[in-house]
C-alpha cells in the first residue's frame, strides 16, 4: 500500500513505521502525504483502538531529508509546512485515539515535532531528541514551538530551539518529554503493553480527554468547566460509560468497545 511507510493493524493496535531506514526515516515528499494518508486510515478505521509511532532501523525519524530537498527550485518552505508537515501534526492532535510514539532512535528537527505531538513516549536508551533547524539557521516548525515550551517553559525551551542541544533519553524524560525509558530490548515489550491497555480502554472517553487537554492550553477556567461538562455529557451517554458502571456493580472487570 504504502512505498515509505509499514502499516500493520493487530489486536485493536494499529502500528506506523516510518521505513526510510536508509536516510534514518527523514521526510521526502511521498513519505509526508503517506503519513497523511494513514492517519486518515487508522481514524476511519473503528477496529483501531490505539496507534503507535515509530521508525524503521535506527532512527525515528532525522526531520527533512535535506538531499531530496535540494532538487527542488524556488522551494517555498511556507508551502512545504502547509501541504506536509502541518496536516500531520494537526491529524495526530485531532485524532480521538491515543497515539504512543516508539522512541527507538534519533528524532531530530520535524521528527523531534513528530515525537513530541504523539500522546505518549516510550523512548529507548539508544534514543535522543533534537531541535537541529537553528543547526541550518532555519526555526523551529511542525509544532514544536507550541509543544516544547508547554512541556519544559519557556526558558529551557529557548535553550534547547537556539543551541541545538542533544537531548539524550534519560534528560529527555527528566524533562517531562518522554513517559518512560527502557533497555532497546524492552522497547516493544513495553510500547505494546501501554498499546494493548489503552485498545482496551474506553477509547470514546479517551478521545475526549485529549480533546480537553488541547483546549486547556489556551482556555480560561469558566471556559475548562463548561467544557468538562459538555464532554462528560458525551461520556456518560456512551455504552462504555453503561458498561463500567455494571461491571462495577457486578464486580467483574468492564468490557469496553470504545462507543
Amino acid at each position: 500500500m504504502y512505498t515509505c511507510l509499514l502499516y500493520d493493524v493487530r489486536d485493536g493496535v494499529a502500528t506506523i513505521t516510518l521505513n526510510r531506514p536508509d536516510v534514518f526515516n527523514a521526510f521526502n515528499d511521498p513519505q509526508s502525504y503517506e503519513l497523511q494518508d494513514a492517519l486518515k486510515q487508522v481514524g476511519r478505521d473503528a477496529s483501531v483502538r490505539a496507534v503507535v509511532l515509530t521508525g524503521a532501523g535506527r532512527a525515528f525519524c532525522s526531520g527533512q531529508d535535506l538531499k531530496a530537498a535540494q532538487g527542488e527550485e524556488k522551494r517555498s518552505f511556507y508551502d512545504s509546512l502547509h501541504k506536509r508537515y502541518n496536516p500531520i501534526i494537526r491529524a495526530m492532535r485531532s485524532l480521538p485515539k491515543p497515539i504512543i510514539g516508539r522512541l527507538n532512535g534519533v528524532a531530530a528537527g520535524a521528527g523531534c515535532s513528530l515525537a513530541l505531538a504523539c500522546d505518549a513516549l516510550i523512548a529507548s536508551t539508544d534514543a535522543s531528541l533534537i531541535e537541529v533547524f537553528i543547526n541550518i539557521g532555519l526555526v523551529p516548525d511542525s509544532g514544536s514551538s507550541y509543544f516544547l515550551p508547554r512541556l519544559v517553559g519557556t526558558l529551557k525551551a529557548f535553550e534547547l530551539c537556539t543551541l541545538g542541544s542533544k537531548v539524550s533519553a534519560e534528560e529527555a524524560l527528566r524533562l517531562g518529554l518522554v513517559n518512560q525509558v527502557v533497555a532497546p530490548e524492552q522497547l516493544d515489550e513495553v510500547t505494546y503493553a501501554l498499546a494493548a491497555r489503552y485498545a482496551a480502554a474506553p477509547t470514546k472517553s479517551i478521545g475526549l480527554i485529549k480533546q480537553m487537554l488541547n483546549k486547556a492550553s489556551a482556555s480560561t477556567l469558566d471556559e475548562m468547566l463548561d467544557y468538562e461538562a459538555y464532554c462528560q455529557q458525551i461520556a456518560g451517554e456512551s455504552g462504555d460509560y453503561r458498561e463500567g458502571v455494571q461491571a462495577f456493580l457486578e464486580k467483574r472487570k468492564p468490557q469496553f468497545r470504545g462507543a
